[in-house]
């Protein structure tokens, strides 16, 4: 299995940390976020990946080059124009080539011990365009899962903003929020738009009204996203 790791992203929330070096190098326990999550990736054994970067482009690639992970990493620059995540991995797909295995795609900034085996295997049974790593967490913007844990929805509890895909089975849908982890079967490439800057999101929600999009409802115990002060404070606490 291969995968695409986010790594593009600003990092303005963390506003000096990513003053002069991309979210991908701020450091957790010594280790830059981008070490973390390739090193997860190697041992729950994917065989290539492809990081995606754009905010210091060059200090990322001057970072691979230099450690081996004993894992084929390739670059997807993005240095000329953000592509969001949609648009990363259409982008990525020349990358990725043309097998029939599903893709991962991770966020730089997550931890996380969720199983990618376990995550695979019910991806794989449920026969789902796209599985979404989601967990029983509070946030503001949530997916909308069916009882079968098929996606119908997402809502932004702040703003009030809904986006319904399947109206009928909106209302009594179990909220969850993404985890920045999602599996894709390579098929969903040949669905994408012909824009080349757009967000999974808005693509899942689009094509979930005919395909089926599933929630992996993550049951491990551990799981943080440290693109904020304050979480990455607590990760460094964590970590030490």
């Amino acid at each position: 299995m291969k995968a695409l790791v986010f790594s593009a992203g600003l990092g303005t929330r963390l506003k000096e940390e990513t003053r002069n070096k991309p979210k991908a190098l701020v450091e957790v326990g010594g280790k830059p976020l981008l070490q973390h999550v390739i090193e997860k990736l190697q041992r729950e054994g994917i065989s290539e990946i492809v990081v995606n970067v754009h905010h210091f482009p060059h200090l990322i690639t001057g970072y691979l080059k230099s450690h081996d992970f004993g894992v084929e990493v390739k670059i997807s620059d993005e240095s000329t124009k953000l592509l969001e995540t949609g648009g990363a991995l259409k982008k990525a797909a020349s990358l990725l080539g043309n097998s029939d295995e599903p893709i991962l795609m991770y966020n730089v900034d997550v931890l996380s011990n969720v199983s990618i085996s376990e995550l695979l295997q019910e991806h794989l049974e449920s026969g789902a365009l796209a599985t979404l790593v989601v967990r029983n967490r509070e946030t503001q913007r949530y997916f909308k899962f069916n009882s079968g844990k098929r996606l119908v929805g997402w809502i932004n509890k702040k703003t009030g903003d809904k986006r319904i895909s399947i109206p009928e089975q909106f209302n009594d849908a179990t909220e969850m929020a993404f985890s920045g982890i999602h599996l894709v079967n390579p098929r969903i490439l040949s669905l994408m738009p012909k824009e080349d800057r757009f967000s999974m999101t808005d693509l899942y929600l689009n094509l979930a009204k005919e395909e089926v999009i599933n929630g992996y409802f993550d049951p491990s115990d551990f799981w943080l996203d440290v693109g904020r002060p304050e979480t990455l404070d607590y990760a460094r606490k964590l970590f030490i």
